[in-house]
């Protein structure tokens, strides 16, 4: 049987994909996050950082994409442990990603905080999106070991 440390490191890299087409998808993402972060040793500010941000990137994914998948890995980066997660749908796209970024800005009904406020959650942030093509946004945090 593998030490606590060695299934840690066994596991880095393995990729959990999980859907998102409903409200209940997007509190088991919550879970996990939640339980992938406690199990690599995040503090509760870390946890509630990228869990806020998560369940922002997730109803986004419903809301103006129609739904897709969040994949979760656990990441590493030479001294340093993550875990990275990635919103992906096939939705319309964004057509103008700095003005999506702005606070108060929304193409829909919300407050306009969801983008913006995910990437000032995590420590890194990237959109891949196109007009017409979908969108996939990855943040991540990262952990000193």
């Amino acid at each position: 049987m593998l030490g606590a440390q060695a299934q840690e490191r066994a596991q880095a890299g393995v990729q959990q994909i999980l859907p998102l087409h409903s409200d209940e998808d997007v509190v088991r993402l919550r879970k996990q996050v939640r339980d992938s972060m406690v199990a690599m040793g995040f503090g509760l500010i870390e946890q509630t950082k990228i869990i806020t941000a998560a369940s922002e990137l997730a109803r986004n994914t419903l809301r103006y994409g129609g739904g897709g998948e969040a994949r979760i890995a656990r990441v590493c980066d030479g001294a340093r442990q993550g875990l990275e997660l990635r919103f992906v749908d096939a939705g319309p796209g964004i057509d103008d990603i700095p003005l999506a970024l702005t606070d108060g800005y929304t193409s829909g009904g919300g407050l306009g905080l969801g983008l913006g406020g995910a990437k000032r959650l995590a420590d890194a942030f990237h959109i891949d999106t196109a007009p017409g093509a979908g969108t996939t946004v990855t943040i991540a945090k990262w952990k000193l070991f």
